[in-house]
């Protein structure tokens, strides 16, 4: 078996992002999905030279930031370690862009939307100081006209989402991912 092609596209992040079937959602895109479950975003930095480094590619997609604040981290906490990990790829590989899509709005964890949105914004303000760099919010595309999350957007544990979810979201990434 030989190793994936470099200049492709890896996905990296939490289980949000392990359970994405990039390759049913992207059937003509070179995906390399690295999420795993409980990571949250000093993982991606932990590990950003087994996960995304060797692969040279062109674009990065980070979803992460769910966990951490549900650990106890902070927002600040959460917009850091996005820094850290954008400076470890750019180290390496310092034309390849990053694409984060923000901490996204669950049931599950819906207590903590406040923080997670005070995260989004924090790196949302980092992204915009970098061209290699853009931010994705799919906040107001998840919730209902009771301004809470779309029940249909998740599986049954609140936090997980459904073929909906993952159409929605597929649907707006696809033109940043197939952008030269």
């Amino acid at each position: 078996m030989s190793p994936p092609q470099k200049g492709g596209i890896v996905f990296v992040g939490s289980s949000t992002i392990r359970r994405w079937d990039t390759a049913l959602y992207f059937p003509d895109l070179k995906i390399i999905n690295r999420g795993f479950g409980g990571s949250d975003m000093v993982d991606a930095v932990r590990y950003v030279d087994r996960i995304v480094i060797p692969y040279e590619p062109r674009l990065v997609v980070v979803y992460s930031g769910d966990n951490d604040i549900s650990a106890g981290w902070t927002s600040e906490d959460v917009a850091i370690q996005f820094e850290r990990f954008t400076r470890a790829v750019h180290a390496k590989l310092p034309q390849t862009r990053i694409l984060l899509i923000a901490v996204k709005p669950s049931l599950l964890r819906w207590t903590q939307i406040d923080r997670m949105r005070m995260a989004n914004t924090m790196m949302r303000a980092y992204c915009e100081r970098d061209d290699r760099l853009a931010f994705i919010d799919f906040d107001t595309l998840m919730l209902g006209w009771d301004e809470k999350p779309r029940r249909e957007l998740f599986v049954e544990d609140g936090l997980h989402l459904t073929a909906q979810g993952y159409q929605l979201w597929s649907a707006v990434l696809r033109p940043w991912l197939t952008s030269p």
